[in-house]
C-alpha cells in the first residue's frame, strides 16, 4: 500500500500519494473516507506477479 496523506491548501484538502497530489476535495472527512475506500480496494486485489507476462499470439487464428 502507498503512503497517503491529506494536506490542507486554502479552503480545500489535497490527497497525496507519496509526493504526488492526486485529488482535491472540500471536506477533510470526505478526503479521509476516500483514502480508506481506496486502501480497501487495493487490499482486496489479488497479488500480481511481476515475472508473469501475458502470452501474445502473432496470428489469432493459430491459438487453439
Amino acid at each position: 500500500m502507498r503512503n497517503y496523506s491529506i494536506v490542507r491548501v486554502g479552503d480545500e484538502y489535497v490527497v497525496q500519494a507519496g509526493d504526488k497530489s492526486i485529488l482535491k476535495v472540500a471536506s477533510r472527512r470526505r478526503a479521509a473516507q476516500l483514502v480508506t475506500d481506496a486502501a480497501e480496494l487495493l487490499n482486496s486485489l489479488p497479488p500480481q506477479h511481476a515475472e508473469a507476462e501475458p502470452s501474445v499470439a502473432s496470428n489469432p487464428a493459430e491459438v487453439p
